[in-house]
């Protein structure tokens, strides 16, 4: 079971990967709503991929990083996909 404290602590990583990674693409401005759908989804796909490649992310600095490493991927394949 989910609790309140996991949920907020994933919508916060969500929003500050979908900042970093609006940045590091430069992909524009966006509101809170557009870097917490990027950071969530880029947080499921780079869950994903790390497990892919046998590698694992610790703490709250592991989880940030792999967010956002999944939504740069997200954003770079958006960008292709237009």
């Amino acid at each position: 079971m989910i609790s309140l404290i996991s949920l907020l602590y994933f919508l916060l990583i969500g929003i500050l990967a979908g900042f970093l990674a609006s940045m590091i693409m430069k992909s524009g401005r966006g509101s809170m709503l557009r870097y917490l759908v990027i950071g969530a989804i880029g947080a499921l796909l780079g869950g994903f991929l790390f497990r892919l490649v046998g590698l694992a992310a610790y703490g709250l600095l592991g989880e940030l990083v792999m967010a956002t490493v999944g939504a740069v991927i997200l954003i770079f394949l958006l960008h292709k996909i237009r």
